[in-house]
């Protein structure tokens, strides 16, 4: 017998979350590193050098900030999902069995596992996500050349 549906699916939220939230970490680790390389950065007699150095932690810093930025967008998706809500069509947030694969409709973070079940955690805007929006029980999507069936949407 399955677990409770619902159960699941907090599950891989809270999988999601966690990859988010360690991602987000490393990111404002890396920040933090680079501003206290920019600050301890001391004017050598090579000046060429020290500019050349500085102007590449400012390209890492930038790099890393636009990084921050996405995490903060994928944060906001995942805000948006009512983990009680069952759907009869495919939505964020659904659950999809399929003859094939299992997935979660998200966040692209790629493979889960909840009581030894694998799920594929993927956003709506994946060529697999877009194919999966609004599929129905019994739908039959084609993806890469392969047939399958929506067996059963939570």
């Amino acid at each position: 017998m399955k677990k409770n549906p619902l159960k699941i699916k907090e599950a891989l939220y809270l999988q999601c979350i966690n990859v988010v939230n360690d991602r987000f970490q490393t990111i404002q680790n890396t920040i933090s590193e680079i501003q206290v390389s920019l600050t301890s950065e001391t004017k050598s007699s090579a000046g060429d050098k020290h500019e050349t150095g500085r102007a590449m932690l400012q390209l890492e810093r930038e790099k890393a900030g636009n990084q921050l930025a996405e995490i903060q967008k994928v944060k906001e998706i995942l805000s948006k999902i009512d983990i009680s809500k069952t759907l009869k069509v495919v939505g964020l947030g659904s659950i999809v069995y399929t003859s094939k694969a299992n997935y979660f409709i998200a966040i692209s973070v790629g493979e889960l596992t909840v009581d030894g079940v694998r799920f594929y955690a993927i956003s709506p805007s994946t060529p697999i996500g877009r194919l999966l929006m609004g599929k129905q029980f019994g739908d039959e999507v084609i993806f890469r050349e392969r047939k399958f069936i929506v067996q059963e949407i939570i």
